[in-house]
């Protein structure tokens, strides 16, 4: 694997760490050679080599305390991964207040509380980093999807804010877009669909490539945005989508 040591004497905190996205960015940055500290509601299962916090992060108590337990136990943190969310389906009429509520406190404030947490730590590192997993519906009007969207592109926004705040303290902030990634998470979501095999054959017909992202896929991509082979690189957000975003392409016949 090119780069593989890239993070040796690194140190990260990923957020949602424990399964899917979180897990394989996760593995990476340890098998690159960084000491890893994953939070989430259910850490347990998690490689030796991971470093198990729980955490909510709508508690902004179980944040701060899980924060400073990593930055202790790692000796610093060099690496924050926002991973951490939660998903919503429907129209804009279809979503409660509460959901509203609930998704934008986790997906967007639950990020805002770690980065807040982190950044004492970031700042004492020689290459701090951010990098914050928001989603291809924050550049793509996806249907049924109005909630999801809103939050993903509140965190994009929020990406490139963060980085011009932080870019003269030497904090780099960058975002990855997956598009659908074969996770347990969608798994789920397909398991719950009328018809799953049909649903997943959308889902994959949707994304040019014609098949699902790869959770290693995104890893990659935050691997290279919190190494310091991207040095110049902050404010911006790298699509891992199969060309969701960007490319038009005619039908496959």
């Amino acid at each position: 694997m090119t780069g593989v040591s890239d993070f040796s004497g690194s140190t990260a905190v990923v957020t949602g760490g424990a399964s899917g996205i979180g897990l394989a960015i996760a593995n990476r940055l340890s098998e690159g050679g960084a000491r890893v500290a994953c939070l989430d509601l259910a850490p347990d299962g998690l490689p030796e080599r991971l470093i198990r916090i729980k955490a909510d992060v709508s508690s902004d108590l179980q944040v701060t305390a899980a924060v400073a337990e990593a930055a202790a136990t790692l000796g610093g943190i060099d690496i924050l991964v926002n991973n951490a969310g939660i998903g919503a389906k429907g129209g804009i009429e279809d979503n409660d207040d509460a959901e509203w509520h609930l998704v934008f406190d986790v997906n967007v404030v639950g990020l805002v509380r770690v980065t807040r947490a982190a950044l004492p730590f970031l700042r004492q590192s020689t290459h701090g980093t951010i990098v914050n997993i928001a989603s291809v519906a924050a550049t793509a009007g996806l249907q049924d999807r109005a909630l999801y969207s809103a939050s993903k592109g509140a965190m994009l926004a929020l990406t490139r804010a963060m980085a011009a705040d932080l870019l003269a303290e030497g904090v780099r902030v960058n975002a990855v877009n997956p598009g659908t990634v074969d996770t347990p998470w969608v798994a789920r979501l397909l398991d719950s669909a009328p018809d799953p095999a049909a649903e997943r054959a959308a889902l994959e017909a949707r994304q040019p490539t014609g098949r699902l992202v790869s959770a290693e896929e995104v890893a990659e991509a935050v691997a290279y945005l919190a190494s310091r082979r991207s040095g110049s690189t902050t404010g911006t957000a790298l699509a891992v989508d199969g060309g969701m975003d960007g490319l038009r392409v005619r039908p496959r016949s």
